[in-house]
């Protein structure tokens, strides 16, 4: 059964989609099957990975014309699948509003594959909308990244408090995975105090792992390639390495001691 981790923070900019890619690549390169859902009308993720858009998408599965197995598209990543985003998700939650499952379409169609991988990250849009909605009652848990400049905590409030709402209505499982920092500068004072700043508020749910201002983190999605197999050797590809790592690590002996 996989653990399905929902990738969301209602701001722009704050390296969302950045780490649905390069997370869901670095997962995938320890042989760990992964799916990346793209629920964003930006299509961002699926540009990132390379993949070609074609009529099988996420816009389908949640109107409820197509199966989440038909949309599945292999990347050139072994262990790693895409159901891809296109512009037409712009017009879903209009024709989603009618619907009596709105809230848990997603849910259920990822229930039906969810044997199948591993790991399952959803790419949420930089807004609290059905889609993100629906990526939330589907999930197990909650990816926040959180950039390290002013203004970081913003917003964050609202969001939690949804969070809270979906688990009392929607999903009793649904947790925080964890905080992740992005765009940190070590030589600014800001980055810093951020990440000071933002450990108070969350604790011990601010990972360990930092993603660091790279610029080979910014080349990689120009070339429709996660930065591991941009630059292997980058900052960036080993801060999403280690970060790979540590959730594979707390999620695996989790099951363990379950077991």
């Amino acid at each position: 059964m996989a653990k399905i981790i929902a990738i969301t923070n209602q701001k722009g900019g704050v390296g969302k989609t950045t780490t649905a890619i390069n997370l869901s690549a670095s997962i995938a390169a320890t042989e760990k099957k992964t799916l990346l859902i793209d629920i964003d009308p930006q299509a961002n993720s699926t540009s990132g990975l390379g993949t070609e858009e074609n009529d099988y998408s996420i816009y389908q599965v949640l109107i409820g014309v197509e199966d989440a197995r038909t949309c599945i598209q292999n990347t050139y990543i072994p262990y790693l699948d895409i159901i891809p985003s296109n512009i037409n998700l712009v017009g879903a939650e209009v024709e989603m509003v009618s619907m009596k499952n709105r809230e848990t379409m997603l849910r259920e169609q990822i229930g039906k594959i969810s044997e199948d991988y591993d790991f399952v990250f959803i790419d949420c849009p930089p807004s609290l909308s059905l889609l993100t909605l629906n990526a939330l009652t589907a999930s197990d848990s909650v990816l926040i990244p959180v950039q390290c400049e002013y203004f970081a905590l913003e917003g964050l409030g609202q969001l939690l408090n949804t969070i809270n709402i979906v688990k009392k209505g929607l999903n009793q499982k649904l947790t925080v995975e964890g905080v992740l920092l992005t765009m940190y500068d070590s030589r600014l004072r800001l980055s810093n105090q951020v990440v000071e700043e933002v450990k108070k508020y969350f604790g011990e749910k601010v990972f360990n792992t930092i993603i660091h201002r790279n610029v080979r983190l910014s080349e990689a999605p120009s070339h429709g390639k996660p930065v591991l197999h941009y630059d292997a050797i980058s900052t960036g590809a080993k801060n999403y390495m280690a970060l790979a790592e540590e959730i594979i690590k707390k999620n695996f002996n989790q099951k363990e001691i379950e077991r």
